[in-house]
């Protein structure tokens, strides 16, 4: 059967792609041995699209959905919701934002939900990218809900990290000054029509001078209005360009080893129940016997405590 699903998937099949990403986020019956017959794709390119809410991610990657379409590319994309950490739905309606593409020959877009996850990524992103580099898409692009200190691991999925701001964001990017600076490949200023972008870019260009011993070359700050797709045939130049001269045997063993560190970290934790925790948890509060540290101390590797 796994081997039927990976024929067609590497076929392009995009109704067994969508099965099949059901199959391993839920994690149904199978789903390990399925990832294991998957091939080891380097090939295809995959493309972070993040930045504070606000700042026009799903309206670049609908202008970016359109370039690629229109050279004959086919896309993959998946667009990361932010979740309720009640039911873990998602909450925001990428569908209803990207629904001119849901039909389109050569697009694939998946709404997936965070699930509580803090980097602001899906818990099986790693494994659904995995199944859509073996769908034969040309480029795959992930949108993901936001940008912070905790929220940097799309670095170690993507190939090229595209941060998207706005020019009122000023106090924003301070903050998140430190996160920013590691992840991003390219900058790229949205909504860039409104009044001091100008000022805002050059800004930009100081907060990014202390980062640039860090990079191989100066990080790239392009300037767009996703809107009226002003700005994003240069902002798709820089990512083809950063794509064919900087992919990097040293880059790519480094996305490798954050994928299996990520992974191996998944699988450890994987007999922990939150429910289980809380449980335990509202027991010994409830017995005036809680202490947080020992109570993490004394959980084993099965959950359960052995208090």
């Amino acid at each position: 059967m796994k081997h039927e699903i990976l024929s067609k998937l590497q076929q392009g099949d995009t109704k067994t792609l969508a099965r099949s990403i059901s199959i391993v986020e839920n994690e149904i019956n199978g789903y390990e041995q399925l990832l294991e017959t998957l091939p080891n794709n380097l090939s295809t390119p995959v493309i972070g699209i993040t930045g504070p809410p606000g700042a026009g991610k799903s309206t670049l990657v609908d202008s970016l959905i359109r370039l690629l379409v229109n050279s004959g590319k086919r896309v993959g994309v998946l667009c990361i919701d932010p979740s309720s950490p009640f039911n873990l739905g998602s909450l925001l309606g990428d569908r209803i934002r990207m629904s001119s593409w849901y039909n389109h020959p050569l697009v694939f877009i998946r709404s997936l939900a965070t699930r509580g996850s803090l980097g602001g990524l899906h818990p099986k992103i790693i494994e659904i990218t995995e199944l859509m580099k073996t769908a034969r898409f040309d480029y795959i692009l992930v949108e993901t809900v936001g940008v912070g200190q905790s929220e940097v691991e799309i670095a170690g999925l993507a190939d090229v990290t595209v941060v998207v701001v706005v020019p009122e964001a000023g106090d924003e990017v301070q903050t998140m000054k430190a996160g920013l600076m590691e992840i991003a490949d390219i900058f790229v200023v949205n909504k860039a029509d409104r009044p001091d972008a100008d000022q805002f870019v050059k800004n930009l260009h100081l907060m990014l001078a202390p980062a640039f011993h860090s990079h191989y070359n100066e990080v790239p700050v392009i300037k767009t209005v996703a809107l009226q797709n002003t700005g994003v045939d240069e902002l798709l130049k820089e990512i083809e360009h950063l794509i064919k001269h900087h992919r990097s045997k040293e880059k790519k063993y480094w996305l490798l080893t954050e994928k299996a560190y990520q992974l191996i970290q998944k699988k450890r934790m994987k007999n922990i129940s939150k429910e289980i925790l809380k449980e335990k948890i509202t027991m010994l509060v409830n017995n005036h016997d809680f202490q947080l540290y020992t109570f993490i101390k004394n959980f084993d590797e099965h959950g359960t405590d052995s208090q």
